[in-house]
């Protein structure tokens, strides 16, 4: 009797303490607002409402960690590329989750730029995490996912059998959950650059080795894989072939976001290919061939197209922008092309290296549909993505093909840059190599539009994308800072 009286009471405590945790998990109210790099599972989200001035809230130092770079050791200061944060609402109070150069993954406080924890990897972090709910979560240190990648690994040798270069972090805690190897293939790179989408509780991203992955992201479904613990893989695709070595040599990297667009997951590739995943028969049914190096990730438009970001390099015609329509065969898909001026910036020779926006998360009552990018050249420019040219054909990525071109609405010179500008309804946010720049999409007449400049931010080097939300920008830039700015 009295051992049986002791086992309730053990039996007891055990359901307390886990309705304890239940109840906890519940008092704990967190709403996701922007996911995963530009937003959301079609990358078209930046954020609710843009601010009028970019008046300075507050900034906090992200740090500077060192990472070789063609060739030398670097110093990195603050984020880049993509460098864009997520934002999440826990009990009233909004949160950024901020990769850096630091080497260091962080939670900050949004309304005073504080720095709630860091999570270290082993390299500084030029991705944009991706955060999911993972609904089945017995702890509440499991409920909320950060999914974020790096670098390979600076005291690492990129012929070690196993560089855990993508990661799962506890948003609550802070605290590493799961490693996952970007296994060393034909690619130069073993890092990873791109941000996961998850549907369903799979995870899925194209590692920069040009490996397609689809795995489990919940922490307690790991298994043992190359000798470690690591999320369950339930599919490899390699995103390259022997013809892409021949054009490409070793640059088969894979840094695109993927998009989710009608059952299937689309992939820019640096093979010059965009890869269609059928969501449904767990197969590529869909490829289409530029040949150009594609850095950027896809947004999706209403009309059930994607906006791909093309650079110059590979192919002997212009980089720029351009239209498809992934529902058609790959031989009529192409909608539009918006070539971009052939100017080498750096060591790069043209198009562009970030992504494009479009305002169709925004549009209401018969708006116009605007796509809105900027290229290494510092051309910013908006055009009518639903809307072409009347008889003008302009000149493909191959110099052989000729395209419509699309309606150009406003344009607009401002310095260079990777980064990825965004539009909030009728205002655009552009960050650039000498500045941040604050533009109103002004109709001064039918089919007339211009870009009036509300404001800027001079001598600020910026690569990453920024956020907005309740008219506040937030921007990662290359001075070591993290900046917040606003109306007031």
């Amino acid at each position: 009797m009295k051992y049986l009286l002791i086992a309730l009471a053990f039996m007891q405590m055990h359901f307390l303490l886990l309705s304890q945790k239940k109840n906890n998990n519940k008092n704990n109210k967190i709403e996701i607002l922007i996911s995963t790099f530009l937003g959301n599972e079609k990358r078209n989200y930046y954020g609710n409402e843009a601010p009028d001035k970019l008046k300075l809230i507050w900034k906090t130092y992200l740090g500077q960690g060192v990472s070789p770079a063609y060739g030398k050791e670097k110093v990195w200061k603050g984020a880049g590329w993509t460098g864009q944060p997520v934002l999440v609402r826990e009990n009233g109070k909004l949160f950024l989750i901020q990769p850096s150069f630091d080497y260091n993954l962080k939670k900050i406080e949004a309304e005073t730029g504080k720095i709630i924890w860091e999570y270290r990897f082993d390299d500084i972090l030029k991705g944009s995490p991706t955060i999911w709910y993972n609904k089945n979560a017995e702890k509440a240190e499991n409920a909320y996912v950060i999914i974020q990648g790096s670098r390979f690994g600076y005291w690492n040798d990129h012929n070690d059998k196993y560089i855990p270069s993508l990661r799962g972090i506890s948003y609550l805690t802070g605290k590493e959950l799961w490693r996952l190897n970007s296994k060393k293939t034909d690619c130069y790179s073993r890092d990873v650059d791109g941000s996961a989408l998850v549907i369903n509780d799979t995870a899925y991203l194209a590692l920069e080795n040009g490996i397609f992955t689809v795995w489990n992201p919940d922490p307690v479904k790991q298994k043992m894989l190359d000798g470690k613990m690591q999320p369950e893989v339930y599919q490899e695709i390699i995103y390259y072939n022997d013809e892409d070595i021949q054009r490409h040599g070793n640059d088969l990297v894979s840094e695109s976001s993927p998009t989710f667009l009608n059952n299937h997951i689309y992939t820019l590739s640096g093979t010059g290919k965009i890869y269609g995943y059928n969501f449904l028969t767990k197969k590529n049914d869909w490829e289409f061939f530029i040949g150009t190096d594609m850095n950027g990730s896809a947004p999706a438009t209403d009309d059930g197209c994607l906006l791909i970001p093309v650079e110059k390099q590979y192919e002997p015609g212009p980089g720029g922008v351009m239209k498809i329509d992934p529902s058609k065969s790959p031989d009529k898909c192409v909608v539009w092309y918006y070539p971009t001026p052939i100017k080498k910036w750096y060591h790069w020779e043209g198009g562009i290296i970030g992504s494009v926006s479009c305002n169709d998360a925004y549009v209401e009552n018969n708006q116009e549909h605007f796509a809105v990018f900027l290229d290494v050249s510092g051309k910013l420019t908006v055009v009518d993505h639903q809307k072409t040219e009347k008889n003008k054909m302009v000149l493909a990525p191959d110099s052989i093909s000729r395209y419509p071109t699309p309606k150009l609405i406003a344009q607009v010179q401002i310095p260079g840059t990777i980064s990825t500008p965004i539009i909030v309804n009728d205002k655009i946010i552009a960050g650039t190599d000498n500045g941040l720049y604050l533009y109103q999409l002004v109709k001064i007449k039918k089919n007339k539009y211009e870009l009036k400049l509300l404001d800027k931010v001079d001598n600020l080097e910026i690569d990453a994308t920024p956020i907005v939300w309740n008219k506040k920008v937030y921007i990662a830039v290359r001075d070591g800072y993290m900046y917040c700015f606003g109306n007031e």
